[in-house]
C-alpha cells in the first residue's frame, strides 16, 4: 500500500502544466457509456495521428464505474461498481481488464505504450451508494480500516447527505474535510488514482456553482505530495468569475469557466465575454499546482458527435458550420484554453483533422504571450431601414435584457446588495437593494422562513442550520431557492437560481449577513441579481490579439453578426496595445490563415469576414 510522502521527501519537478494541456475526451462522442475497446480505438488514433501535434492525453469522462444495464442513467442509485472501501472502481462489463482489482492500472499501462497519458473524470467526495452502504473507510498509512478515537469510522461518519452535487442528488455528496476520517477517504482515493497510473484527474461537481473550497485544497494537498505530477482539472463552470477562480487556480491547473460547451453558435458566443474577462484579470497562465493554471473553455464539441445526455447516438457531425469551427477553435488557441477534442476519432474527417492540428492554432496555443481582447476594430455593413439599426443598436447597448439571480464569491462588494422587508409582524422579505433603470419594475424580492423540522432524522441538522433561511418564490408556495441548477447547464444557459420543493438541503439554506451579503451553505457563494442581455454578442465584431516567440503579432477577428462585414484596424492600434514595439511609421508583413492571403501594409487592416467567420493574421513588422 503506497503511503504519502512526506514534504521532506517531495520530488523536485520541472514546471507543471507550462502549456495548456491538449488532448481526446470521451463525453461528447460517448456520454457515459465507452467501453476499454472503444477508448483504446481512439487512443490508439490519438497517438499515431494526433500525439505528432501535441496531443498527449487521452480521458476517460463520467461515470466508469456503472454499469450498463437497464435502468441505469446518469442519475441513479444502485448501479455502481465501488470496492471494499466504497470508492468506485471501473465496471468490469465495460473494462474487463480491471477484474481483481487491476482498476485502471491495465488501460493505463496500454495508453502510456503509446506514448500518451492517461486521464479520468471524477465526482466529489463519496457516492450515496457507498454512503447507504455505510462502507469502512481505508487507511492507506496502515493498510487497514481506519480507527480513531477507539472506533472504526465509517462513510456515514463523513458523507454530508444534505450537500449532495445538486444536478447528480443521487449520486455523489461532499465529505467533511474537517474530520480526519474524511480527508483520510479522500486521500485513499487520489492515491489509489496514482497507483492506477492516472495522470489527468478531472474533477467535477466541487467549481462555479458547485464550489467546494475545502475539498479542492485537500485533493490539492495530496497530489502536491505525490512523486509524479498529475494534471489537476475542475469542472463545471457555470457562473465563474475570475474573482472565483483567483480563489483556487493556484490550487489546480485547468479550470472550467463555463457550463458544458455543445455544438451550437450560441453555446460558441457565450464564452467571449467571460473570456474577455479572464485575460483582462491576468488570469491566462497564472500560478497553478506545480507550475502553471489555465482557464478552460471545455471541450471542442467537433467531428463525429452524439448529442447531450444521449448514450447511444443517434451519432452526427457537428452541428457548426466551418466558419463556425474555425471561429471556436481560434478563440480557444488566442485565449490559451487546454484543446480537449470532443469528437470519436475513429470517424475523424480531414476538414476537421486540419482545423484541429493548425499549426499556427498549435503555436499560438503552446506558445504565445500578452493574450488579449483588442478593442480597436471597426466595421462596415448596410442596414435596409433605420428601425433596423435602431434595434441592433438597443441590443448591443444592452438595453434589453432581464433580471436574474446569480452567484458570486462573496468577497465581491457586489454580494453586498440585500436587506430586510417587514410585510407584517409576522412575515419579511429579503430585497435586493438595487433599483432597475426601470421605473415600473420593483427590486426582486423573496419571501424568508426558517426550515421547518419535518422528522426526528432531521434533527441532526438542527444546530447545523441555525440561523439559516429558507427563500420562497412566493407566501404560501412551497417552492424554495435552490443555489446551483438541479441540471447540468450548457454554457449558453444562465446559472442563476431556480425553486424547486423545500427540503433539507444545503442548496436551499441561506443566512444574511450584517454586511447585506446572502451566503449560500452548499456552495459558500453569494446571491446577487444581474442584468442579462438578450442575445449578447449576436450583433457584435470582435478581436484578439497576442505576441509570439519569434517577435510575430497575431491578431483574431471574429463577425458575431448574422451577415458579412467588413472588419478594420490600424497599424497605429496595434502599437497602442505593444508600445514596446514602436510600430509608428512600421512596415507590416501579413499572412491571413484561413484565406492564405499575404501582402504589406503600413497603415490599415481590412478585410470581409463571413457571418460568424473569422480571420487570422500573423503579421511581422519592422
Amino acid at each position: 500500500m503506497n503511503q504519502v510522502p512526506s514534504e521532506t521527501h517531495v520530488k523536485t519537478e520541472p514546471e507543471h502544466a507550462s502549456t495548456p494541456p491538449r488532448g481526446w475526451n470521451s463525453y461528447d462522442s460517448f456520454c457515459w457509456t465507452i467501453s476499454e475497446e472503444e477508448f483504446l480505438q481512439n487512443a490508439e488514433i490519438v497517438s499515431n495521428r494526433l500525439k505528432p501535434h501535441g496531443y498527449e492525453y487521452v480521458v476517460v469522462d463520467y461515470l466508469w464505474y456503472r454499469r450498463k444495464v437497464e435502468g441505469a442513467c446518469t442519475d441513479s442509485l444502485g448501479f455502481d461498481v465501488i470496492d471494499e472501501w466504497g470508492r468506485p472502481i471501473p465496471d468490469p462489463g465495460r473494462w474487463p481488464s480491471s477484474k481483481g482489482g487491476k482498476g485502471f492500472s491495465e488501460v493505463a499501462k496500454k495508453v502510456h505504450g503509446m506514448g500518451l497519458k492517461f486521464g479520468i473524470h471524477v465526482m466529489r467526495g463519496i457516492s450515496l451508494q457507498a454512503f447507504n452502504a455505510n462502507t469502512p473507510i481505508l487507511d492507506t498509512v496502515k493498510g487497514y480500516a481506519y480507527v480513531d478515537s477507539g472506533r472504526q469510522w465509517r462513510a456515514k461518519d463523513i458523507g454530508v447527505k444534505e450537500r449532495a452535487c445538486a444536478w447528480m442528488s443521487h449520486g455523489f455528496m461532499s465529505v467533511n474535510t474537517k474530520l480526519e476520517a474524511g480527508r483520510a477517504f479522500l486521500r485513499s482515493l487520489y492515491l489509489q488514482y496514482a497507483e492506477w497510473g492516472v495522470d489527468f484527474v478531472k474533477h467535477d461537481c466541487v467549481f462555479g456553482d458547485d464550489l467546494d473550497v475545502e475539498e479542492i485544497t485537500f485533493v490539492s494537498e495530496v497530489l502536491r505530495k505525490l512523486d509524479r505530477p498529475i494534471i489537476y482539472s475542475l469542472s463545471p463552470g457555470t457562473s465563474v468569475t475570475p474573482a472565483m477562480a483567483q480563489e483556487v487556480s493556484g490550487l489546480v491547473n485547468m479550470y472550467r469557466i463555463t457550463g458544458d460547451d455543445w455544438d451550437t453558435w450560441r453555446d460558441v458566443l457565450s464564452h467571449f465575454d467571460i473570456t474577455r474577462d479572464f485575460s483582462t484579470a491576468k488570469m491566462i497562465g497564472a500560478k497553478g499546482l506545480l507550475g502553471r493554471s489555465w482557464p478552460d473553455l471545455d471541450m471542442l464539441p467537433l467531428g463525429w458527435l452524439t448529442d447531450p445526455g444521449s448514450n447511444e447516438g443517434p451519432h452526427r457531425t457537428s452541428n457548426l458550420n466551418l466558419d463556425e469551427q474555425r471561429t471556436q477553435i481560434t478563440l480557444w488557441a488566442m485565449a490559451k484554453s487546454p484543446l480537449m477534442f470532443g469528437g470519436d476519432v475513429r470517424k475523424l474527417d480531414e476538414t476537421t483533422y486540419n482545423l484541429i492540428t493548425n499549426p499556427t492554432l498549435l503555436e499560438i496555443n503552446s506558445f504565445s504571450l500578452n493574450n488579449m481582447e483588442f478593442p480597436y476594430i471597426t466595421s462596415r455593413r448596410r442596414c435596409r431601414s433605420k428601425e433596423k439599426v435602431l434595434s441592433q443598436d438597443l441590443a448591443e447597448g444592452g438595453m434589453l435584457g432581464i433580471r436574474a439571480l446569480g452567484l458570486i464569491t462573496c468577497k465581491d462588494p457586489k454580494a453586498n446588495g440585500w436587506s430586510t422587508k417587514a410585510l407584517d409582524q409576522d412575515l419579511e422579505q429579503i430585497c435586493w437593494k438595487e433599483k432597475s433603470e426601470s421605473k415600473f419594475e420593483e427590486p426582486p424580492c423573496l419571501y424568508k422562513r426558517k426550515p421547518l423540522i419535518a422528522s426526528g432524522v432531521e434533527m441532526i441538522y438542527k444546530k447545523q442550520y441555525e440561523g439559516k433561511l429558507h427563500l420562497l418564490e412566493s407566501d404560501g408556495m412551497e417552492l424554495c431557492l435552490d443555489a446551483s441548477p438541479r441540471r447540468r447547464l450548457t454554457s449558453k444557459e444562465f446559472g442563476g437560481g431556480s425553486f424547486s420543493p423545500c427540503k433539507w438541503d444545503a442548496n436551499q439554506m441561506w443566512e444574511l449577513n450584517g454586511t447585506g451579503s446572502l451566503v449560500n451553505s452548499y456552495s459558500g457563494l453569494c446571491a446577487t441579481v444581474d442584468l442579462l442581455k438578450v442575445d449578447a454578442g449576436s450583433n457584435e465584431i470582435r478581436s484578439w490579439i497576442a505576441t509570439g516567440r519569434r517577435g510575430e503579432i497575431y491578431l483574431a477577428i471574429f463577425n458575431l453578426n448574422p451577415k458579412k462585414t467588413v472588419i478594420s484596424t490600424t497599424i497605429a492600434d496595434i502599437g497602442k496595445v505593444f508600445p514596446w514595439k514602436n510600430m509608428k511609421g512600421a512596415s507590416c508583413k501579413y499572412h491571413e490563415i484561413w484565406s492564405g492571403k499575404s501582402g504589406v501594409t503600413k497603415q490599415m487592416i481590412s478585410i470581409a469576414v463571413e457571418k460568424h467567420g473569422c480571420s487570422l493574421f500573423v503579421l511581422t513588422c519592422d
